[in-house]
């Protein structure tokens, strides 16, 4: 927003100047703002991305990163971030659904929906194009209840290849890191939310209802969404 005219066409003079050739694209984002001011190392208000990655998964700043257009200015926030990492949760969720369905990992689709592909050829809209795998999500989601194992790894196969041209897919090997540091603390994790969702079955069993659904919130308040399913219930993170 401020560097208009001439501070873009004078980096191209420069280096076509020193006789080096030009990025064919060159896309600059809008603003990041802060309580609505702009962020910047002059105000002193820049939050590093070093310092940013401590606390919230790299895959989850990128899926934030991405939601706004890069035209439009990005408002910082803690709930933005937690709000990004319960839709990407939800997106993680449904391809390890699958991938455990499948018995093996599904293979991205050789090429992404027509809708996503016309939302990114509409001066990169992300946010559109986002919209689309989580609609496919859902669509796979639906599969799932059906029993459609066919519908839901055909739902996977697109939603892997959306998110591989956006750099999101959980499978991909830059995120595989990130499944491993977790992994060992997730089985203890799964381990102690067994004993607790066995009792909570042991109360519905017996129709003590009003103890299973308190097991139920409270599991929630811990940030943690119980799915009741064919096989059993099963655990995934929610929002912080």
């Amino acid at each position: 927003i401020d560097l208009i005219f001439p501070h873009h066409e004078n980096e191209i003079a420069q280096a076509k100047g020193f006789g080096d050739a030009f990025a064919r694209y060159w896309v600059h984002n809008a603003w990041v703002t802060m309580s609505g001011e702009k962020m910047s190392k002059s105000l002193g208000n820049s939050v590093l991305v070093s310092e940013m990655v401590k606390k919230w998964r790299p895959v989850v700043l990128r899926y934030y990163l991405g939601t706004p257009h890069y035209r439009s200015t990005i408002e910082y926030s803690e709930e933005s971030l937690r709000e990004a990492e319960s839709a990407y949760a939800r997106i993680e969720g449904f391809v390890q659904r699958v991938t455990e369905l499948a018995g093996h990992s599904v293979e991205p689709a050789a090429e992404v929906p027509p809708a996503f592909a016309e939302a990114m050829d509409d001066d990169l809209g992300v946010p559109q194009a986002l919209a689309v795998v989580h609609t496919t999500v859902r669509q796979g989601n639906s599969a799932l209840a059906a029993d459609d194992k066919e519908a839901a790894v055909g739902r996977l196969a697109e939603v892997r290849a959306m998110l591989g041209v956006l750099g999101l897919d959980p499978l991909a090997p830059q995120w595989a890191g990130e499944q491993e540091q977790g992994e060992d603390l997730r089985h203890v994790v799964d381990g102690l939310v067994r004993l607790v969702l066995d009792q909570r079955e042991a109360a519905r069993a017996r129709k003590d209802w009003a103890t299973a659904d308190a097991i139920r919130d409270e599991l929630g308040r811990s940030g943690l969404v119980i799915e009741d399913s064919p096989q059993g219930p099963r655990w995934s993170l929610g929002s912080r």
